[in-house]
């Protein structure tokens, strides 16, 4: 009988090594999961572990997702706008503050641990014509990054077609397959690609899973968004 263990409070097999904390400052692909070893052929299920922003590491059986930023280990009203890097929550990562409403947008203020704002999240409300918000990524010192419309309507290979590089064909690929054996998956993802005077610098899946395609993107602005829209 194999024996399992517990890492952050989650089952394991013991002979698998736990599954380390990677620097949120060398996330370039993550997603909001629990999902810590995906399933495979020695593996029946899925290892879970706490729900983290998590960067895919390895390939095949030593595939795993290696957290790099955790939300509150206790959620409260208090602290349910904050994320961590460390699982017990000792290490305050970032932190969204109380929305404003600035010209027609509602700005969400982006803080570091020591309470500096690195940036905002910016809601713009839908038009008539429209069904859904708009949003806006400030970074000191770059332009302005703005969410276009879906523009991988054809799902993951207009993703590919479009040229997106290697690494984003990785990503697409991991979006076809994911929930494919349950026959869960959506029928369509919605890809947003995000853009800075032009420039990629990020691309989001269902505000989920995540690809920094600009090295100067601060990915605690990345995390805000995600965390501001999945909770």
């Amino acid at each position: 009988m194999t024996r399992r263990g517990t890492v952050f409070g989650k089952s394991r097999h013991v002979d698998e090594p736990p599954v380390h904390v990677v620097p949120w400052t060398d996330a370039w692909e993550f997603a909001v999961t629990d999902e810590e070893r995906p399933a495979t052929g020695q593996r029946k299920r899925a290892a879970l572990g706490v729900r983290a922003f998590r960067v895919p590491q390895g390939s095949g059986a030593q595939r795993v997702n290696a957290p790099c930023a955790f939300f509150p280990p206790e959620p409260s009203a208090a602290d349910g706008q904050r994320l961590y890097e460390d699982a017990e929550g000792t290490r305050p990562l970032c932190s969204l503050a109380e929305p404003r409403d600035v010209e027609g947008r509602r700005h969400y203020a982006v803080r570091d641990a020591q309470g500096e704002v690195i940036g905002t999240i910016q809601r713009i409300a839908p038009l008539k014509h429209a069904l859904k918000p708009t949003w806006r990524i400030v970074q000191p010192g770059h332009p302005e990054i703005v969410s276009s419309a879906e523009w991988a309507k054809g799902g993951p290979k207009a993703m590919v077609q479009r040229g997106a590089g290697k690494l984003l064909l990785g990503v697409a690929q991991a979006v076809a397959d994911m929930g494919a054996e349950g026959g869960d998956q959506p029928a369509k993802s919605r890809v947003i690609e995000w853009k800075a005077d032009g420039e990629p610098v990020l691309t989001s899946e269902d505000d989920r899973r995540f690809l920094v395609r600009a090295a100067w993107l601060d990915r605690r602005l990345a995390f805000a968004y995600a965390l501001l829209r999945t909770g």
